[in-house]
């Protein structure tokens, strides 16, 4: 591979910035990667892209995407604009020949997501979907005390995701609330949760699931408007393995501003995470002397690699953006050839099929098959 790679992002919003700056900082603190070259950002607002630019310092400014991921100069492509868009932009970047970096969801509908994964596959170009908590140092480590039988095989699993941020009713209409974005919640939240049950236990093969919306309107600049994409989800799910699982999801559990709790349950223990406190990690090992057993707090430091490459200090944390420069990392590894990919459109695409399920047997009533 090159010493450098040509980048463009599309997207600037909240995500696009996450992108761009993990773009920046990739090669100051893992040192072994190419060095990003920042060519394009591209947005449909004009003023904002150009901001962008300036800001982050890209080469062009551009409110076409198509010519952003046609241009010679970029070698991959990320894409953080609104999801509706997420299949017609990567499709057309791998036809282009570029890499392509997606955030979550892959796409509204799963007929987008299995055109996604079988363009990547035609192209052979490499891929990566935006599942970035699945990078955490700490999550990282749970995988490989899993893998090394200290819990023993797992037999239940559990995973809650919770914000406040669609608790409040009075809340203005958004994007959000219409079916253009896909399930709501399911997919908004459950893509994280589920992209975690198959890296921690393994895939899931089928889903029961209800699911709500607390508020049928809410107010816009024109009225009321009727809220079209559910905020509550609970599924019972089942894994390939025999483990059973419980998955809920919430956008409007008031008081949790980035919940992602859950618990992986053996024979022989228990390992337990909660994103807020995302550095910290429990373990509960059955055999141990039970006068004083209980669960012991693992705090992430250089021991749970690549942490001691942000901080040579344990117990300092890591944040949200870290895990982005992690996974951009990742993904650049994965384009050299040195890394196996942990979630690319093929992998993604079973971590989507649930979701999509779970939408279905919400719909429907009834359990579904994965």
């Amino acid at each position: 591979m090159s010493d450098s790679i040509g980048v463009a992002v599309i997207g600037t919003g909240f995500m696009g910035k996450c992108h761009a700056m993990a773009w920046t900082a990739v090669k100051g603190v893992f040192g072994d990667v190419p060095r990003p070259r920042l060519e394009i950002v591209c947005d449909s607002d004009e003023p904002r892209v150009r901001a962008a630019a300036e800001a982050f310092g890209f080469a062009q400014a551009t409110t076409d995407w198509q010519a952003a991921v046609r241009d010679p100069s970029v070698d991959v492509v990320s894409i953080a604009a609104p999801n509706e868009f997420h299949a017609a932009m990567t499709i057309a970047a791998l036809a282009a020949g570029k890499h392509v970096w997606c955030e979550k969801p892959m796409a509204v509908s799963f007929d987008d997501v299995a055109a996604m994964r079988d363009a990547a596959e035609r192209s052979g170009r490499k891929t990566c979907v935006g599942y970035n908590y699945v990078h955490n140092p700490a999550v990282q480590h749970a995988v490989r005390l899993i893998r090394s039988g200290v819990i023993g095989k797992v037999a239940s699993f559990r995973v809650t995701m919770d914000e406040d941020f669609m608790a409040d009713g009075s809340a203005l209409w958004s994007l959000k609330n219409d079916a253009a974005s896909g399930y709501g919640v399911i997919d908004d939240f459950g893509c994280h949760t589920v992209s975690l049950a198959h890296l921690l236990v393994g895939d899931i093969v089928s889903v029961s699931a209800v699911a709500a919306k607390p508020f049928a309107t809410r107010p816009s600049a024109g009225g009321a408007r009727s809220v079209e994409t559910d905020d509550v989800v609970h599924a019972v799910v089942t894994f390939a393995e025999g483990a059973i699982g419980t998955v809920t999801v919430s956008r409007s559990a008031w008081g949790h501003k980035g919940r992602l709790d859950w618990e992986v349950h053996g024979p022989l223990g228990t390992i337990a995470f909660s994103q807020e406190r995302m550095n910290e990690l429990r373990l509960y090992v059955a055999e141990e002397e039970p006068a004083t057993n209980g669960f012991r707090t693992i705090f992430t430091g250089p021991d749970h690699p690549p942490y001691g490459l942000f901080c040579p200090a344990p117990g300092h944390g890591l944040g949200f953006n870290d895990l982005k420069i992690i996974e951009a990392a990742h993904f650049l590894r994965v384009i050299g050839g040195r890394e196996s990919p942990i979630y690319d459109f093929e992998r993604a695409s079973r971590v989507e099929a649930v979701v999509h399920a779970m939408a279905r047997s919400a719909r429907e009533g009834r359990t579904v098959s994965v």
